[in-house]
């Protein structure tokens, strides 16, 4: 593992107490104990917001450590750092993002920031996928 593995992981560990306390608001929220007004539309986006949090901040920990075998160059290797926990963020920044207000029914304008987030994600993915598959194997 790279020095630059451990300082992304490291950081993206950090990220988790904030995904934990997230947690038990929505937990606080969906059992009642917290009185809101949350319509059921912004119920659903806040537990899609927090699920795609966990699971996209587990992906990113994996990713850095796959990106140490691509075949990117130093540079592309840096960028593919970043998109994965910024793909993460966005992602699930926007399902909260795009649920906020009163009485809110339906997306914000500010779901735009989800399909930010998809695109910083996908660029992450086949990058570090195609550089994957691309890297010569050297004989065990």
């Amino acid at each position: 593992m790279t020095r630059l593995s451990k300082i992304f992981c490291g950081i993206t560990l950090l990220s988790v107490p904030g995904i934990i306390y997230g947690g038990y608001f929505l937990l606080t929220v969906l059992s009642g104990q917290y009185n809101s007004a949350l319509t059921e539309f912004q119920k659903s986006m806040f537990r899609a917001g927090h699920a795609h949090a966990g699971v996209l901040v587990i992906l990113s920990l994996i990713a850095q450590i796959l990106i140490d075998f691509s075949a990117l160059s130093k540079r592309l290797k840096l960028i593919t750092r970043i998109a994965f926990p910024l793909g993460a963020i966005c992602i699930s920044g926007g399902f909260f993002a795009g649920a906020i207000g009163s009485n809110i029914t339906a997306p914000t304008d500010l779901i735009f920031i989800l399909y930010i987030g998809i695109i910083i994600l996908l660029f992450g993915l086949i990058s570090v996928g195609v550089a994957l598959i691309k890297k010569e194997q050297t004989p065990a």
